[in-house]
Order: C-alpha cells, then structure tokens, then sequence
C-alpha cells in the first residue's frame, strides 16, 4: 500500500478522532496556540509599525528588529524560556511564536502607511485634522490592503511553526508527529505532517479572500503584487514599497 496509503489509514482510523488526542481537540488547540500568537505580536508591532510609520521616522529601527526578530530560531527561544520563570508548555510557545510573526506585521504595517500618497495627507492636515485623526480616518484605511498581507503572511507562518508546541510539553497538531516519532510509527508521523500542511493551507486561501475583500476593486490590481513584494521583502530583511502613481489613478479619500 506504501507509506501514503498507511498515513491515509491512520487517518480514517475513528480512534484517531476522539478525545483530547483526536484530530479536532489538537486542530482547536493549534489554531487556539497560533490566533494567541499572531494577536500578541499584533498588539506590539502594529502600533510601533503606524507610529513610525505617521512620523516617517524609524525606517533603520524597523529593518534592524525585522532582521533580528528573522535571525532568531523560534526552537532556540524555546530551549532559552525553558530554563526560565516562562518554563515549557503553550504558553512558552506562543511567546516564541509572537516574536516569529512580529517581522510581517511590522514591516507591511509600516511600509503601507508610507505608502499613503504624502498629497492626500497634506490636503487631510489642511482641512484642519489632527495628526491621530489623519492617521486612524486617512492613512490607516488606504494601507488596510498591504496590512492584511503582513497578517496573512504571519498567520501561515505561525500555523506552519506551531508544530514546535509538542516538543516543550504543548500542545497541537505537533503532537501527533512528536508521538509518531516516539513510537517509529512513520505513517503516523506523516499523517501529521499532512494535516499541518493541509491547514496551513486552509489558513493562506482565507486569509487571502479576507485580503481581497478589504482592496478596494479598482486597486486591487496595483495594490496586492505590492503586497507581495512588501511580504518577500520581510524575508530579505529590507523595508519597500511600489505603487503606481498614474495621474488617472490617484487615491482620494472622503474625510467626514
């Protein structure tokens, strides 16, 4: 039957679902450990990423924390909060796991308020708004698009890295490959490697229908390749951004 087939096997098997050791209470606890994750880093880079990016200062600090936060290795964070007051378990894990997902959500929140054409904002500044009700009524609507991609990007990534819970007593999908490789059950091992990868996969086509439907339709064409080269920018540690600037096509925004 080979190795695929058993893993089917081991899938189809009722046993497999039931209980805290099922395939639904390890999939609930793994995207439980991820959305915990992506939130926490959300709350930290996101106001950073718009506060820097509104002033137009802290382009060197933001690649410089999205270099160091890439460099360091979620298991090795890991090993470090075991030896400390954080210990093992989901929580350690979703510490590890927020500073994974910091880099995306830092640098597209940051690269898309920048990217606010700086004549919409003056005109907003001229009419009298304030710098917050700038920020919150004209910048941050117009950078919802490359926003939605820094989190999509994080989402998939924390939801592929989450496996790492069971080696420091969480839990997840991880669990599964752990005892797999506990027991030498290799259909086993790669039954969980299937079901991560599966979603993961689940997890990028909805994020990617949310991201669509927050561009607005006439924008789209021009804003989400910028969203992906801003994603693939993360990875090579720089912080950039293109938009088109065609005279017919220029951003407007109504300020009640």
């Amino acid at each position: 039957m080979g190795l695929l087939g058993d893993a089917f096997v081991w899938l189809n098997d009722p046993l497999n679902w039931q209980g805290r050791g099922g395939v639904p209470f390890l999939t609930y606890e793994h995207l439980y450990i991820s959305f915990l994750a992506v939130a926490l880093a959300a709350l930290v880079a996101m106001p950073t990423a718009l506060l820097l990016g509104h002033t137009g200062r802290g382009g060197g600090l933001t690649v410089a924390v999205t270099n160091v936060s890439r460099a360091i290795p979620t298991l090795a964070l890991l090993t470090v909060f075991a030896a400390t007051s954080i210990g093992f378990g989901n929580r350690a894990t979703i510490l590890a796991l927020a500073v994974f997902a910091v880099p995306p959500l830092l640098t597209n929140t940051y690269v898309g308020i920048r990217g606010v054409d700086p004549d919409i904002v003056e005109a907003a500044r001229g009419m009298g708004l304030s710098e917050r009700s700038i920020l919150l009524r004209v910048e941050l609507p117009l950078s919802v698009p490359l926003i939605a991609a820094g989190v999509r990007t994080a989402a998939v990534q924390v939801v592929a890295t989450a496996t790492l819970a069971a080696l420091v007593g969480g839990g997840g999908l991880g669990t599964i490959i752990n005892e797999g490789f506990g027991q030498q059950d290799r259909p086993q091992i790669l039954a969980g490697g299937l079901l991560v990868a599966f979603l993961a996969l689940l997890t990028e086509g909805a994020l990617a229908l949310v991201q669509r439907q927050v561009t607005p339709g006439r924008e789209r064409r021009r804003l989400l390749p910028a969203a992906r080269r801003s994603s693939d920018a993360v990875g090579a540690g720089a912080v950039e951004a293109t938009w088109a600037d065609e005279e017919d096509d220029r951003q407007t925004v109504a300020v009640p």
